[in-house]
């Protein structure tokens, strides 16, 4: 396993077990129920494809997988807003959670976007100091 999909696997894990103490610790009202048992499907499914994809069969398995894991990401980060916005956790620290949820979203849409080919170059701007001077003479 490479390092990298080491340290993304183990921030999901981490995620989820942040996530799966906010459930725990949700209001128990019909909406709070409901909401409790999304994420509860969500959360934990993207480290399950996340995993799945580090197992797949060919290339367009892997980014399937990846891809079913960043529209899980993006479920679970939409159900955390709308928990901040109905106060459904009083006393839960909303926002760490919902920025992780950004970040892993982010992540894995690069990922996803990386297995399709379809990744945009990064772009390395040097400093004027650094870039060649243009030699021609007019």
């Amino acid at each position: 396993m490479s390092s990298i999909h080491e340290d993304i696997s183990n921030r999901i894990v981490k995620f989820n077990g942040r996530l799966l103490k906010l459930v725990e610790g949700l209001v128990s009202t019909f909406s709070g129920k409901r909401i409790a048992d999304q994420l509860v499907r969500s959360g934990p499914s993207i480290g399950a494809n996340y995993e799945e994809a580090h197992g797949a069969q060919s290339r367009a398995d892997f980014a399937h997988k990846l891809q079913i894991a960043l529209k899980e990401a993006r479920e679970t980060r939409y159900w955390l807003c709308i928990v901040r916005e109905a106060d459904l956790a009083p006393g839960f620290e909303m926002e760490a959670l919902i920025d992780e949820a950004t970040q892993l979203r982010a992540i894995l849409g690069k990922a996803c976007a990386t297995a399709r080919g379809k990744a945009k170059p990064t772009l390395t701007v040097l400093p004027r100091s650094t870039m060649p001077q243009d030699k021609r003479t007019t």
